[in-house]
């Protein structure tokens, strides 16, 4: 049965109903479900302000247009979504007998929206299904892989949060469409050439979001507005961050800031690894005379033997297990995580976190997922309980920076920084800034960064950042290591937020016996480590940075405002240059810088392709180029070839 419910088209057959309304301009919002009632999480999304849809019924369909974009629901329920010029961009990949009318009936019975009961449980273990209209498309976004890949067709992707991987389901289309897995729950993704599919291990709802636009930078700012914008990045945010795993004492913590200020290089911001130390007060003082911040690392694990354990145990604040010792995490000690879907553990977080930290003048949390966050996503063998006896599958991350975002909103001050390992759609508006954890310290590492920060940054969270260097091993005494850690500290120069940190070797030896001082400190990991050639190419894009820094606020400022990724493909500027969807190792840092990082070891020339409907100069000024053409340029170990577009 098809009819209309306000500014909604409904569809209801035998155990399932299925809603479609507009949300958002050029969008729509599509819900199904085969429980008494549609549940009511808006999950990533926001409220929108919506405009009337045009909802039409007639015998053997209906269809809703909002704007530029318009869904038909056959009687049988198939659904077919189309811009205004009639061009389908979505169609559920149906093979049934249910409408013989259908030219894709079939006898094979797969279904468009399958709800594949779990046995015991209220949940179903769902599928959505598309049909692959055009094998040549290409799929952006989907948030941070560890491949080279840019474009993701014909990828099988996990949607689970794991370290160095962080799942947020948006696709962004060449098709001209953009499409949000509104589920955050276990699952997977297909981008086939025969069938696009979503799956959601346990859930009771198919809810998922999708908007037409005639432009990639149309379509990701209108998904912005429908999750959320970034804050304003603090103007400690643009500069350049020290780093390493990890400063075990305060001196020597302290020494590294000093030798910073003593050669007058530029530092905004120093980062206490975790297990850092219960009274730092005086520490604290030292680095606000020298006007740099400091970030501390908070894992969201509590010991058994601290002192918060017993209380947070008797508030129902730490998760629980279906079986077994309730221990989630045994890195240096045994440990639960506090359970971030409970409001009151939220607010208990911030308060201590306050109370410890921000009224010290620290302005800036590391939030830290620890370990195994994927092992908290388990639904096999964790179950988070809300209210009475009701069990979930799915937490997402967000939920650990809310904690914090929510009661610096209440104190109604300065924007906070989540440095997260993991983010899902929406943690943007709660000020994530997104790194992209335990890497490699190799080139293969370094290749796969830049396609997992181009499509987070399409995947709706600008704010990303990486590891300079990697963080797995890496010798700064070793020539080759010096190589690739210059070609990466140069990226990074180009990167949202430039960070450099590593566990590098070898290892320090133990200093102390308190604050995590059983676990050493890599070896040391400042710019002036790696030698004095090094140590110069270094200075350079530390200066490059620095003066970038206007233009660096006004690209934050957009994303604020807009919703615009920092750094995107070359097509989310030059969307009519065909070629430009095909380049997968050359970027946009804002609409002015193409930079064109050195992936490979030994080269010292790389082919450029330079964006049609433009001209380029070189970054020193000496030579201008008409866009449209290839070009082979010299980088020399000191030099990563960037272009000015005039």
């Amino acid at each position: 049965m098809l009819s209309k419910e306000g500014n909604r088209l409904v569809y209801h057959f035998d155990a399932e109903t299925l809603w479609i309304e507009p949300w958002g301009k050029n969008a729509l919002r599509v819900r199904a479900t085969k429980t008494n009632s549609m549940p009511t999480e808006d999950w990533a999304l926001i409220e929108p302000s919506n405009p009337i849809a045009t909802i039409e019924l007639l015998d053997n369909e209906a269809s809703i247009i909002n704007g530029e974009i318009k869904a038909v629901l056959s009687r049988r329920g198939k659904l077919i979504i189309s811009n205004s010029n009639g061009k389908v961009l979505l169609e559920e990949y149906t093979r049934n007998r249910q409408d013989p009318q259908d030219p894709k009936c079939g006898a094979i019975e797969v279904e468009g929206r399958e709800f594949k009961p779990i046995p015991g449980a209220d949940f179903y273990h769902l599928t959505a299904r598309f049909e692959s209209l055009d094998r040549n498309e290409k799929i952006y976004g989907m948030g941070q892989y560890q491949q080279p890949q840019l474009d993701l067709k014909g990828h099988d992707l996990e949607l689970a949060h794991r370290n160095s991987q962080a799942s947020v389901p948006f696709a962004l289309s060449s098709l001209g469409y953009g499409f949000l897995w509104n589920n955050p729950g276990i699952g997977r993704a297909v981008f086939g050439k025969n069938v696009m599919s979503f799956e959601a291990r346990s859930t009771r709802v198919l809810d998922y979001w999708v908007v037409a636009g005639d432009s990639p930078a149309e379509i990701v700012e209108a998904y912005s507005g429908a999750t959320g914008k970034v804050p304003m990045m603090p103007e400690y945010g643009l500069g350049f961050w020290q780093c390493k795993l990890r400063y075990q004492t305060q001196e020597e913590l302290l020494q590294v800031a000093r030798e910073y200020k003593k050669r007058q290089l530029p530092i905004d911001v120093i980062v206490i690894d975790f297990f850092h130390w219960p009274k730092q007060d005086a520490m604290i003082r030292e680095l606000k005379a020298m006007n740099i911040e400091l970030m501390v690392s908070i894992w969201p694990t509590v010991e058994k033997t601290s002192d918060s354990y017993a209380a947070m145990l008797e508030a129902g604040h730490l998760i629980r297990t279906d079986r077994g010792l309730r221990i989630g995490l045994d890195f240096q000690a045994n440990t639960t995580h506090f359970d971030a879907t409970h409001p009151g553990a939220r607010s208990y977080i911030w308060e201590t976190a306050k109370k410890n930290y921000y009224s010290k003048g620290i302005k800036l949390f590391w939030l830290d997922e620890a370990e195994p966050e994927y092992a908290v996503y388990d639904f096999d063998n964790y179950r988070y309980h809300l209210g009475s006896n009701v069990s979930i599958g799915n937490i997402y991350p967000r939920d650990y920076a809310r904690a914090f975002y929510e009661g610096m909103d209440a104190a109604g001050q300065e924007n906070i920084v989540n440095l997260l390992r993991c983010a899902w759609a929406g943690s943007q508006k709660y000020g994530a800034l997104v790194w992209s954890g335990d890497i490699a310290s190799s080139w293969v590492s370094f290749r796969c960064q830049l396609a997992a920060g181009l499509n987070m940054g399409l995947a709706g969270l600008p704010w990303w950042t990486t590891d300079i260097g990697g963080f797995h091993g890496g010798n700064p005494q070793d020539e080759g290591f010096r190589e690739l850690f210059v070609r990466w500290f140069q990226w990074g120069a180009f990167c949202p937020v430039m960070r450099l940190h590593g566990d590098r070797e070898p290892k320090q030896k133990q200093v102390g016996t308190t604050g995590g001082a059983g676990c050493r400190s890599g070896a040391p990991n400042e710019v002036w480590s790696y030698g004095e050639d090094v140590y110069e190419i270094c200075k350079k894009y530390m200066g490059i940075r620095e003066d970038m820094r206007d233009y660096t606020r006004q690209l934050m400022r957009d994303a604020h405002e807009k919703g615009s990724p920092v750094m995107r493909p070359l097509f989310y500027d030059f969307p009519g240059d065909e070629r430009c969807w095909d380049v997968e190792e050359q970027y946009m840092f804002g609409g002015k810088y193409l930079v064109c990082p050195v992936f490979k070891s030994g080269q010292r020339k790389i082919e450029v392709y330079l964006p049609s409907g433009a001209e380029w100069g070189s970054w020193d000024g000496g030579s201008s180029y008409q866009g449209g053409q290839v070009i082979e340029v010299e980088c020399p170990l000191d030099t990563m070839p960037v272009f000015v577009r005039k």
